[in-house]
């Protein structure tokens, strides 16, 4: 967190404190330059601060700004008395927080709030893993509907095999004792989760090696998919028919993960469509490895990551297939 940004620490303190625009507005360009305004064009520190409009115009290329130019803000007519309370609310909340709660908090559509959530789910994305080591827990899950819940038509043909099809497939990769996100030297464990086609050795093993280094001690399940680790890995594995931990070799960790991301799914958001799976997921992995941060400093890294990350309602919806800004 930056020490020369003062923030809220309470919900209530930031509805407050940002319900002022001007302190908003400080506020958030303190966060994106801390150094002093820039222009996100051309990059020049020339400009003068239109007062009556809250913009900038720069002296370099003769364009006018604004703090939510290329942000997750860009071209919303929603004010930073809203969108700022609304990240605080997203990141904090420990089971999530639906579109309907937001629409009625914040006094907007619900079509508005759900778009606002996926923005503030795009900022919530992290690219920055570094590669597991030591102690990692592998494991796979499905995402979806059960077959009892499915249409009396549907449900006849059903079987184990059918309603798994109907299923979404996530894997997840577990590091027992990461690093801390605020670099203080506190080991903690991190999760990097991500939707796969399905749960075959040529869809996990890629983004195993990719994610995890050489040599790592590696715990999976029974799964025939994850033979063959041991070429790279320490692989162990535990056989759920017999027991679920044989000493340090269990996936107990990531089956910890599942819970709380399903019962999040299941309990706030009731229904998640495949095509944006992997946004929610986002929100769950950035909520589990800042966990033990304090809610202010969640929410600074959060608006700190909003900069060069774009999502349109035409992407977001499948309108437009050009990939989002990230």
């Amino acid at each position: 967190m930056n020490k020369t940004i003062s923030a809220p620490t309470s919900l209530v303190s930031a509805i407050r404190y940002f319900s002022n625009p001007d302190v908003s507005l400080s506020f958030l360009a303190g966060l994106r330059w801390p150094d002093g305004v820039t222009c996100p064009r051309c990059g020049s520190d020339k400009n003068s601060f239109l007062t009556s409009r809250r913009i900038w115009k720069c002296k370099g290329c003769q364009k006018q700004f604004s703090v939510k130019l290329g942000t997750i803000f860009e071209d919303s007519p929603i004010g930073l008395d809203k969108w700022l309370p609304a990240i605080w609310l997203i990141v904090n909340a420990k089971n999530g927080i639906s579109s309907y709660e937001l629409h009625r908090a914040l006094g907007v559509t619900q079509k508005t709030a759900w778009f606002m959530l996926h923005r503030i789910r795009l900022a919530m994305q992290s690219k920055t893993f570094n590669k597991f080591k030591g102690d990692v827990e592998v494991d796979e899950t499905y995402i979806g509907g059960l077959a009892r819940f499915m249409h009396k038509g549907d449900r006849k043909q059903a079987n184990q095999s059918a309603a798994l099809r109907s299923k979404t497939a996530v894997m997840g990769l577990l590091e027992r004792h990461g690093h801390d996100p605020l670099d203080n030297g506190v080991s903690q464990v991190r999760v990097h989760v991500h939707v796969v086609p399905t749960s075959r050795r040529k869809h996990l093993f890629p983004n195993i090696t990719a994610h995890v280094e050489p040599g790592a001690e590696v715990f999976t399940d029974a799964h025939p998919s994850y033979r063959g680790l041991e070429a790279e890995y320490v692989h162990q594995v535990i056989d759920h028919a017999e027991c679920y931990a044989k000493g340090k070799v269990h996936t107990n960790g990531l089956e910890n993960f599942w819970s709380l991301l399903k019962r999040g799914i299941k309990g706030t958001y009731v229904n998640v469509e495949p095509f944006h799976l992997f946004r929610y997921l986002d929100e769950q992995v950035f909520r589990f490895n800042n966990r033990k941060t304090k809610d202010v400093a969640r929410f600074v890294t959060v608006v700190g990551q909003i900069i060069g990350k774009r999502l349109t309602y035409a992407n977001l919806t499948g309108a437009d297939t050009t990939p989002s800004t990230t």
